[in-house]
């Protein structure tokens, strides 16, 4: 590690015991607002407090008692201290873009870490960043660099709970996923000490893929750059008014021919209503194995349009999505191998997907360089071995259109499940799965169990599918 950034680390050692606040004691008592140099606490009926816990997902309502506003890592540290102090389960929040509302809860104490946005430069090739800082801003930091890390699409997501999930996006299969990347972090654990990991470390391991708010707060992440594309190409097909037969050969050709496609390209198929959308992004040269994939899924649908050979900085802007918070219902429905997966039950999921107006059926590409047994044995992610990842979303904007939506949402997911799946994917968590330990995890689940038990022995860090402690 750069000699800079170890000594840096070192001043945040185990040893740096966090401040208690037993000031905060009898003022929270009175009054609805607390604060030291490092944090701030607010109740309910505070402007900040409506702000502060406001998830991205408008459809999750949470009321905990107190948000902490923290300003550094000794500001998490004292508000670690007064949750155990007062037995309150913590919920961790640093872009808030948690499908189910894990980041925030009942009851309890919220860290926020929105005021944790450092980006700090350490050397030419590595990166320390705060976890609230958000995509776009990641971005346009490192690109005039002519360095980027491989984080997601959308422009508000925040690194911290994207990374420590696993995280992929539209340059995962070219350069792994984010926890890849992964260096160095510093976390405030679940007794309120200050600790770092690095390298090999088994927290380190932890953190590439099994941390989502399980062991303590992360309040800052290094990662390794790699040098940024120069330009991506985007290829978009559409297929209208598709029947579920049409449907299901497009996407069986689909997953045939992106088995082929170089790491430097991505792909994804969205079926919406009934328009089925192809999205084929390249970073890289484009072959005559690129153009062929072209040319056979141009055959496939009606129209296809292309963007040419854009700056990366400009062609990632036309995937920031809506930064503002939405209703909607979004989770994993499932890991794939190949089409042969669903093909039992793809038809009775696209029936309901092309009759119900405002749902979204979609799978992603994986493969590519996130298939890796050196960076297998280095993470918690357990899922290298699919090349498919797909998702089942609902949008609306009217509250009365919720109930209706849900339910079929419910509907496609007990298809999937009557078909055995047995993979999801930890960023995208539904509160329906009944087995998501194994699901999330695989076999890594009780060598995580034993990470929490060091480092979250009280058990303060959990939710309603937060690790266990053994």
């Amino acid at each position: 590690m750069h000699r800079k950034h170890f000594l840096k680390l070192s001043l945040l050692s185990p040893l740096a015991a966090a401040t208690k606040p037993l000031q905060l004691l009898p003022l929270l008592a009175q009054a609805a607002v607390a604060k030291t140099d490092n944090v701030i606490f607010y109740k309910a009926g505070q402007p900040a407090y409506d702000v502060l816990k406001q998830c991205f997902n408008k459809r999750i309502h949470k009321m905990p008692a107190l948000v902490a506003q923290c300003k550094n890592t000794a500001g998490v540290a004292e508000a670690v201290q007064y949750a155990l102090e007062h037995n309150m389960p913590v919920a961790v929040k640093s872009g808030g873009h948690c499908m189910e509302g894990f980041s925030c809860n009942e009851g309890g104490l919220v860290i926020n870490l929105s005021a944790l946005k450092q980006i700090e430069w350490i050397d030419n090739n590595t990166v320390q960043l705060g976890p609230a800082c958000r995509l776009s801003e990641i971005y346009d930091a490192l690109l005039p660099q002519k360095k980027i890390i491989p984080g997601g699409s959308c422009a508000g997501v925040g690194i911290g709970g994207l990374v420590l999930g696993g995280g992929y996006g539209l340059m995962a299969r070219r350069f792994g996923l984010t926890c890849d990347s992964l260096q160095a972090v510093t976390m405030v654990d679940g007794t309120g000490k200050i600790v770092t990991a690095s390298g090999n470390d088994e927290l380190m391991w932890a953190c590439r893929g099994g941390n989502n708010g399980n062991f303590g707060v992360v309040t800052s992440l290094t990662f390794k750059t790699h040098t940024a594309p120069a330009t991506m190409h985007s290829f978009r097909f559409r297929a209208y008014k598709t029947s579920t037969d049409r449907s299901k050969k497009i996407i069986a050709e689909w997953f045939k021919l992106t088995a082929a496609l170089p790491p430097e390209c991505f792909s994804a198929l969205v079926q919406n209503g009934h328009t089925l959308y192809i999205l084929l992004t390249n970073t890289g040269r484009h072959t005559t194995a690129v153009q062929y994939v072209v040319n056979q899924l141009k055959q496939l649908t009606d129209k296809t349009t292309s963007t040419g050979q854009l700056p990366l900085v400009k062609a990632l802007k036309a995937y920031y999505g809506k930064t503002q918070p939405l209703y909607f219902k979004n989770a994993s429905a499932g890991l794939y191998k190949r089409f042969d997966d669903i093909a039992p039950v793809i038809d009775k999921v696209l029936d309901i997907v092309q009759a119900t107006p405002g749902m979204l059926y979609q799978v992603n590409t994986l493969g590519g360089n996130i298939v890796n047994d050196v960076l297998e044995k280095q993470s918690a992610f357990p899922h290298r071995a699919y090349p498919y990842f797909s998702e089942l979303q609902a949008y609306w904007e009217e509250p009365n259109r919720q109930q209706h939506l849900l339910q079929k949402f419910e509907e496609v997911q007990q298809v999937f499940n009557n078909n055995g799946l047995t993979a999801q994917y930890r960023n995208y968590p539904d509160i329906n799965f009944n087995n998501w330990p194994q699901l999330y995890y695989g076999n890594n689940y009780q060598r995580l169990q034993q990470v929490k038990l060091q480092y979250d022995p009280h058990n303060i860090f959990r939710y309603e599918q937060s690790i266990r402690p053994k």
